[in-house]
């Protein structure tokens, strides 16, 4: 028996170090491959956004993904509604506010209102007690603050809900996906805001331009 050339004995050890033929009939396995990994969303916002998408009949996507951040973090995922919601209810308020139709205010307030008078002190007031007391708890200022809401001037904050002014005003929702309402007139916050503003304004009356 002949020798193998030196050139064909490594093609020789992989054939005898291959393994066994696959018996006649039995399925050959196709090599395992790893499976792909899940990429991460890389805004957790969006994330909550589909979440309160998923409770609409018929979502705003452009207007809530181009508005959702705001100061204290994305909309959705603090306050459980979108920005489209928010932005209703905020249109709602202003135009009441501007026309002077206390029917269509209290429309958007929610039963029963928290309200914290000049003096700090605290009331929850029923549909009859707003009712009553309407030209206090929504006096000029607070007509005057309704009148100029804006989106891009609201906060956020975490399972809280949603204000301007210091707090003077909070927006919560009721359901994911909802409508907010009002649920707390703050006028002690809002004059707090109203200092701030002025002291902010003698800061700037004060300052030497170039």
């Amino acid at each position: 028996m002949k020798s193998l050339p030196l050139a064909l004995l490594p093609v020789a050890l992989l054939l005898a170090c291959s393994p066994a033929e696959v018996a006649e009939g039995e399925p050959q396995q196709s090599p395992q491959l790893p499976e792909p990994e899940v990429a991460e969303s890389p805004d957790p916002g969006q994330n909550c956004l589909l979440l309160v998408w998923s409770e609409q009949d018929a979502p705003d996507v452009e207007f809530d993904r181009k508005h959702d951040t705001v100061k204290g973090g994305a909309i959705s995922c603090a306050t459980g509604t979108s920005a489209s919601q928010f932005e209703a209810a905020i249109a709602a308020l202003r135009d009441a506010a501007r026309s002077g139709d206390k029917e269509r205010l209290l429309r958007e307030v929610g039963i029963p209102l928290l309200y914290i008078d000049a003096k700090g002190d605290r009331r929850e007031l029923t549909g009859d007690e707003i009712d009553t007391l309407f030209d206090e708890v929504f006096d000029a200022r607070m007509i005057a603050l309704l009148q100029n809401l804006d989106l891009s001037q609201m906060t956020v904050e975490k399972d809280q809900g949603a204000f301007f002014e210091l707090g003077s005003l909070w927006l919560v929702v009721d359901a994911t996906g909802g409508r907010p309402r009002v649920v707390t007139v703050n006028r002690q916050a809002l004059g707090e805001a109203a200092e701030a503003a002025r002291r902010q304004a003698d800061k700037g009356r004060g300052q030497i331009l170039d």
